[in-house]
């Protein structure tokens, strides 16, 4: 159809590219723009491809000549899938991450959309062993079947999770018939699964004074005549900051409004949903990558539709699109998992508040050892503060012990006061969780004649040795090869492992507690679907007296029997190149002492360290986290980092080392004919970690006081550096905000 007889009607739409603008196309005769509006997805023409996007507006007019646009192929949608407030949220964060919008808009659709699937959500057919299964041994009832035992080995492991059709694909070149089979001899069944869970609404433990003064302050917010507010909810580990989420969400959905719960690791979403369906009367579902691409889409519908009221998932669920939204909670705000790292590099707890502003609800941020950011927001007054001081119900708060261990004797990886430690509260028929951020056996193979060492052929990194699959892995790119039995350079055949590793560990464990079932939690024993919560749950249930993990292990998990944590190593969190490496220490210290003495029992928390005398240490063992985090903050303003600057990494690599460097110093010099006053460019230099994956690294950074100065400068200079034909030399990104310096 025509405007005014001439022009073609014209749509604009945001594609998947990487550019950053939307792009123009026709409409066919016999359609108008409000047979397309923003919000629906579109097959588009695109070079030689054809490609879904999203339209975004419908413009008077193209600057293109109407000769040169292209028609659209299909609208997809007889609806707009995402509305004009989600429409205009995810214009804002594709602007302020200075990332193109078609990837941002694409980023927030379930993987059946963004490939053009039907917006059809559907029951999932998925598979769960029997209480028969659960008592088979699948290596002897089907030692004649293997493809039977490894089926039904993986669904004993996935527990009450089961596993979907989508799995077995994946692993399993034959696997309908075996499960067949296994279910005609009543060891498995079959179910269609939706993605919604029907809360109990069963009534909880009485709120202390603290808690219902928290909750009082949230749902005052959610009834004021503009329904918004941010809160910081800083509550010291076991202080039930889960029940006030509990009783605001509970009122928010009473309301007629939903609320979305993100929580920072796929490892917290099991038992976060088995404790808001006991708890809640209402309709709940979850949203992360563990999901199949069937569930995700029937989960996203759900939201979308207002079929149910309360979405719990990790950083990408902040894009999903809510019919009533009523409340926004981000779980361990602190934590870096809630910024993605790659791509389109957004921060979910900084859009949640974004988000929650623009929709005039209440936003509430969760933490023990919140973040500079988060605290600083409280100080300028943008933030209101909920503290809970206590810990709920009859838990004390653990017994803080530093272990001054120079010139100490060590047996494995613990020392002497160490080994008393686990052996005394063992003895007292409580739990043991020993913590090392270092998965693995050790973190470097070495010969005893000429001190090589195993590194990695394409990182600046060493070889981190897995003896039990027999293998040498880099923890920084992931490849791998053989253990190898000789030295490198000399032959020798003494190689030596050295550091410690969680593996390590437990075998050492094993070797001095023979009479004591071990359980590891890191990425190497939580690969499969489903292990994770398996594993948890075993924890849980007591049966295994000493835990041993990564930070996996220190993430919002309540195991009642567990009355001492030993820190095996705090040393390596002392001394690090990044400015936010303290913080980042004194959070993960008292997440994973939080884990001590949260039910009857007293708890303790030992640390094994050489830095004793550490000042950030000593202020932290002796007065908490709020003290420490005001020294740092002291530290921070002096320096003029953030929370007290605003910046911008420009990252670039290149299989070559020079090409970079020399990228990024031709991008400065365009920066300074552009820069505002009051923006400083730093660099460039190497990455701290130059070499990765086979690319040699490099980055500029870009700080400014205040965030005006600083986009105005991005906003100039981005395209530029896209049009500039030497930049096609090299892969590089920009990261607004960066968490991570390397």
């Amino acid at each position: 159809m025509s405007q005014n007889g001439n022009s073609p009607t014209v749509i604009r739409v945001a594609v998947p590219v990487p550019l950053r603008r939307g792009f123009d196309y026709r409409l066919p005769a016999g359609m108008d723009a409000a047979q397309c509006p923003p919000g629906v997805r579109v097959r588009v023409p695109f070079g030689p491809r054809k490609l879904v996007g999203v339209v975004l507006e419908s413009p008077a007019r193209s600057e293109l000549p109407p000769g040169r646009l292209r028609p659209l192929v299909e609208v997809l949608d007889d609806a707009p899938l995402l509305d004009a407030e989600m429409l205009a949220f995810l214009q804002w964060a594709a602007g302020y991450y200075h990332h193109p919008v078609g990837e941002a808009i694409q980023h927030a659709l379930p993987a059946l959309l963004r490939k053009g699937g039907a917006a059809e959500g559907r029951a999932e057919t998925r598979w769960y062993v029997t209480p028969a299964g659960a008592a088979v041994d699948p290596a002897v009832a089907l030692s004649r079947a293997p493809r039977q035992a490894a089926l039904l080995t993986e669904l004993q492991a996935a527990g009450e999770a089961g596993l979907d059709s989508a799995h077995f694909a994946q692993g399993h070149a034959t696997w309908r018939t075996p499960l067949a089979r296994l279910e005609d001899a009543g060891l498995l069944a079959r179910r269609q699964r939706l993605p919604v869970q029907h809360g109990q609404g069963d009534a909880g433990p009485t709120l202390h004074a603290e808690q219902r003064a928290a909750v009082d302050a949230v749902v005052a917010a959610m009834a004021g005549e503009r329904g918004g507010g941010q809160f910081l909810l800083d509550g010291i580990t076991g202080s039930g900051k889960t029940e006030v989420y509990l009783h605001a969400i509970q009122q928010a959905v009473d309301a007629g409004r939903q609320a979305l719960v993100l929580v920072p690791e796929i490892g917290l979403t099991p038992q976060l949903l088995r404790r808001f369906g006991h708890r809640l009367a209402a309709r709940i579902t979850a949203l992360h990558s563990g999901l199949s691409d069937t569930e995700r889409l029937s989960a996203w519908l759900a939201a979308a539709r207002g079929e149910v009221d309360v979405i719990i998932g990790t950083r990408s669920a902040v894009f999903t699109p809510l019919a009533r939204p009523g409340l926004f909670i981000v779980d361990e705000e602190h934590d870096p998992s809630l910024k993605q790292q790659d791509g389109f590099r957004y921060h979910a707890r900084d859009l949640a508040l974004v988000r929650a502003h623009r929709a005039g609800v209440p936003v509430v941020l969760g933490s023990a050892t919140p973040s500079l950011e988060s605290l600083h927001q409280v100080t300028t007054g943008r933030a209101t503060r909920l503290v809970l001081s206590r810990r709920a119900g009859e838990a004390g708060l653990p017994r803080f012990r530093v272990l001054d261990v120079r010139r100490q004797p060590f047996d494995g990886a613990l020392s002497p006061l160490m080994h008393e430690a686990v052996a005394a509260h063992l003895a007292a028929g409580n739990q043991v969780l020993l913590f090392l951020n270092r998965r693995g056996f050790a973190p470097a193979l070495m010969c005893h004649d000429c001190g090589w060492i195993a590194h990695c052929q394409r990182c600046d990194s060493h070889l981190t040795l897995h003896r039990g699959e027999g293998r040498l892995r880099c923890h920084h790119c992931g490849a791998e090869r053989p253990l190898v039995e000789q030295c490198g350079e000399c032959d020798n055949t003494e190689l030596l492992s050295v550091g410690l590793g969680t593996e390590r560990i437990e075998a050492q464990l094993q070797a001095h507690y023979p009479d004591h079932e071990i359980l590891r939690v890191d990425r190497d024993t939580t690969r499969r679907k489903g292990s994770l919560d398996a594993i948890l749950e075993r924890a849980r249930g007591g049966g295994a007296r000493i835990l041993v993990g990564t930070q996996m292990l220190a993430k919002g998990h309540h195991f009642p029997d567990v009355t001492l944590v030993g820190i095996v190593d705090a040393d390596q969190g002392l001394y690090s190149a990044d400015f936010r490496g303290p913080e980042r220490m004194a959070q993960t210290i008292l997440q994973v002492a939080g884990r001590a003495g949260r039910a009857e029992k007293p708890g303790e928390v030992v640390i094994q360290t050489h830095q004793p005398d550490n000042p950030l240490l000593m202020t932290l063992m002796r007065d908490g986290y709020a003290p420490f985090a005001e020294a740092l903050m002291a530290e921070r303003r002096e320096a003029g980092w953030p929370p007290f600057s605003h910046l911008a990494l420009l990252r670039a690599e290149a299989p070559g080392r020079e090409a970079p460097l020399t990228f990024l110093q031709r991008a400065r010099q365009l920066a300074e004919g552009l820069r505002p006053a009051g923006v400083d460019l730093l660099g460039p230099l190497p990455a701290p970690m130059e070499r990765r994956a086979g690319r040699y690294r490099a980055q500029l950074l870009v700080q400014a006081r205040e965030r005006r100065p600083l986009h105005a400068l991005l906003a100039r200079w981005l395209p530029q550096l896209e049009a500039a034909p030497w930049a096609r030399e090299v892969r590089w990104s920009i990261d607004i905000d960066p968490q991570d310096m390397f």
